[in-house]
């Protein structure tokens, strides 16, 4: 096997002629090779970082001079991985080594200060390579030099030959709470097709601390599971649950569980149709008649409505199912309704405005955040599909749901009124989000 370490201290590696990984080495078991990379700059004073894109303490390695030693050392190589050391990476464990150790080739990326540039990792994924962006512990050294060498032996060891007894391979035994780091960036603000995030140039800090903040959550909740279940769930916020739940956890106030949002299926339409009967009162205001709300569910909420809306081209309904259970739905429209007000001047809809027709959670999860992550999917799908506004009704004393929605963007456009069954008349609220919220 050979192994490529790239570094602004190439010294550090001195220690692999020692010891086991020296007689590996000398026995042509394992092939290290080491760079240094600042040999790949331009300028007289070797320059290797940048300051960070959203500002920031500390400085970000450049991708300018990460992508040519990269380009120069991978060359042609195939069954090749390139490691990133990154106390954001996923853990390196003994099955990761294991791993590992089947590729013919690996090139280890050692970064200094705040980390490499994100679009290096991303850049060399996307061109085929395998990446590997991981971790040896919840704890943040100096440089990613420690991380390699941790690699380097983890996997070295397990070559043929470089253990005398390979039986005691087979009798081992392995044995701070915090979120991973968010992505970071510097110049140049384009790179081979990738750009920074439009928020880190904003200069609107609250921006870039909550995107920062939403960029963590997601990480730890994609990498990490382990550490979000282990935090306090009171200690997160309505928007950090609702981030965490968008990547398939629930945040219950006695733990965690697992959640995933999805398309409905046609076969759920019973399901759904039980879902919307027992969530639809918990958005009746008091003054409405409660057989005026009963007569709803039994004309407009059965399991023939909704097998029709799963049927409807126009029609797109989003699920959220936890242990197989539907906890939550949405439905929206491609198109809006003739009946809604075409807005005030500062919001009137336009030809491409789609139309949520319902969002609603079951009691026992309200607050756990799949009510916002829930919405934020139906949003992102329709508009994918060319929409360019939402528009939805609620009534106009549901000041729960109005404050829902105003925290998601929607700013009040006008009213409507329809009639809830023969007798009873209702009035709403007619919200927007914008395009570009």
């Amino acid at each position: 096997m050979r192994i490529d370490l790239i570094s602004i201290f190439p010294q550090y590696f001195s220690v692999l002629d020692l010891s086991l990984m020296g007689k590996a080495r000398t026995s042509g078991h394992l092939d290290i090779r080491v760079h240094d990379l600042r040999e790949w700059t331009h300028d007289r004073h070797r320059t290797v970082d940048d300051t960070p894109y959203g500002g920031g303490a500390g400085m970000v390695m450049k991708p300018d001079v990460w992508g040519e030693a990269l380009d120069d050392i991978i060359g042609d190589s195939t069954n090749c991985v390139l490691a990133v050391p990154t106390p954001s990476g996923i853990p390196f464990t003994q099955k990761k080594a294991q791993e590992f150790a089947a590729f013919d080739r690996i090139i280890v990326a050692c970064g200094r200060y705040e980390g490499i540039d994100q679009r290096v990792a991303d850049h060399y994924r996307s061109r085929g390579l395998v990446v590997e962006e991981f971790s040896i512990g919840d704890y943040v050294l100096n440089g990613g030099e420690v991380a390699a060498l941790v690699l380097v032996e983890a996997v070295g060891r397990l070559l043929d030959g470089v253990i005398g007894n390979p039986d005691s391979l087979v009798e081992e035994s392995h044995s701070g709470i915090g979120l991973l780091e968010y992505p970071v960036y510097t110049k140049p603000q384009s790179w081979r097709g990738l750009e920074v995030p439009t928020v880190l140039m904003s200069g609107d800090h609250a921006k870039i601390e909550r995107w920062r903040s939403d960029r963590s959550l997601e990480r730890t909740t994609r990498r990490r599971p382990d550490i979000i279940s282990r935090i306090d769930p009171h200690q997160l916020s309505t928007r950090d649950r609702e981030v965490i739940a968008a990547h398939g956890l629930l945040v219950c106030d006695d733990g965690f569980r697992t959640v995933e949002i999805r398309r409905a299926r046609k076969e759920e339409a019973e399901a759904i149709s039980a879902l919307a009967s027992r969530t639809f009162p918990l958005a009746v205001p008091d003054m409405i008649p409660a057989e005026a709300a009963q007569d709803f569910i039994r004309t407009g909420l059965t399991p023939e409505v909704f097998a029709k809306y799963l049927a409807d081209e126009r029609a797109r309904c989003f699920v959220a199912c936890s242990d197989g259970v539907l906890i939550a739905y949405s439905l929206v429209f491609l198109n809006a309704p003739a009946d809604m007000p075409r807005g005030n001047g500062k919001y009137p809809l336009d030809e491409h405005a789609a139309y949520l027709s319902k969002c609603y959670a079951d009691l026992d999860v309200h607050g756990s955040g799949i009510a916002g992550a829930l919405l934020e999917h139906t949003i992102d799908a329709v508009r994918h599909e060319g929409a360019t506004q939402i528009v939805l009704g609620t009534h106009i004393y549901n000041e729960r749901a109005q404050r829902f929605y105003r925290k998601h963007g929607f700013k009040k456009a006008g009213r409507r009124h329809f009639r809830l069954n023969d007798h009873v008349d209702a009035s709403d609220v007619v919200m927007v989000r914008p395009e570009g919220v």
